[in-house]
């Protein structure tokens, strides 16, 4: 029997590098975190997470992550539709902008973006001409994390279109089905486990997301400040327990959510297989 020869080596090596990696790069500071909110007390934990600004600037970040998310849910997919089903002029270059967040630096796009939206702005004026506040507000964070996480929908969609096969919309509508019936019952639930990765990407994005952020939130208390905002204004006190504590209560939530959106494409390819 010829041997197999394997390009990458075998399954205890790699699944052993696999294991030190992920101990030493995701549980190690994971572990360190929870540690160190430990350590302050359970009295002096809850004073800490549970202080109105601090509560309010929970709020505000996964507020704006969650409605930002959900437009990125309805534009990613306009998005994703229209680069895998339509030729045009430009196409490629349009589908290398959509990564333009990936590679943008976050403090240049938050002073881009807060350059745009202030009052005196090329975009901005036209919204504070008709009283809304586009800038330094809770709109103006979620343009920012609207801006952040819109390749996450895109890039996740975009596979799944490609591979579906357009004979089951043509057989669709030769049955007599209008295109909104088509997309509904032929198109989306195809689409549904990617968009719920990109949602859960995006949103989990959202609320760690800080330096698109700053700049056009205005950092008003108990308004527009954001939980990534506290972090860093307990460590520019010196108060290394207090950034800890927050933090820990991002991570706990952020890793809630995500589980909740893994058990719902967990229950989906089930019943799917069924």
């Amino acid at each position: 029997m010829a041997k197999v020869t394997r390009v990458i080596p075998g399954f205890r090596f790699t699944m052993g590098f696999t294991l030190f990696y992920l101990t030493l790069i995701v549980l190690i500071p994971l572990a360190s975190l929870i540690l160190k909110g430990g350590g302050m007390g359970f009295g002096k934990f809850l004073q800490t997470v549970l202080d109105p600004r601090v509560l309010h600037s929970y709020i505000v970040s996964f507020g704006c992550a969650f409605f930002a998310a959900i437009i990125n849910s309805i534009f990613g997919i306009i998005l994703a539709w229209v680069l895998v089903r339509y030729e045009f002029s430009c196409k490629k270059i349009i589908d290398g902008l959509i990564d333009l967040p990936f590679a943008l630096p976050t403090a240049v796009a938050g002073i881009a973006l807060t350059s745009l939206y202030s009052e005196n702005g090329w975009i901005g004026r036209f919204f504070y001409a008709i009283g809304i506040e586009s800038s330094f507000s809770l709109m103006g964070i979620t343009i920012a994390l609207i801006f952040i996480g819109i390749p996450f929908v895109t890039r996740n969609i975009q596979p799944i279109l490609k591979d579906l096969d357009t004979q089951y919309e043509e057989a669709s509508m030769m049955l007599g089905a209008n295109r909104w019936t088509t997309f509904r019952r032929v198109i989306f639930p195809e689409i549904l486990p990617s968009l719920l990765t990109g949602f859960g990407l995006a949103f989990a994005r959202g609320v760690g997301e800080y330096g698109s952020v700053v700049f056009i939130a205005g950092n008003t208390p108990l308004k527009t400040e954001i939980a990534p905002l506290m972090i860093m204004s307990k460590l520019e006190q010196y108060d290394y327990y207090g950034a800890t504590a927050i933090a820990l209560v991002l991570l706990i939530l952020s890793f809630l959510i995500l589980f909740s959106i893994n058990l719902i494409q967990w229950r989906m390819s089930r019943l799917k297989g069924i």
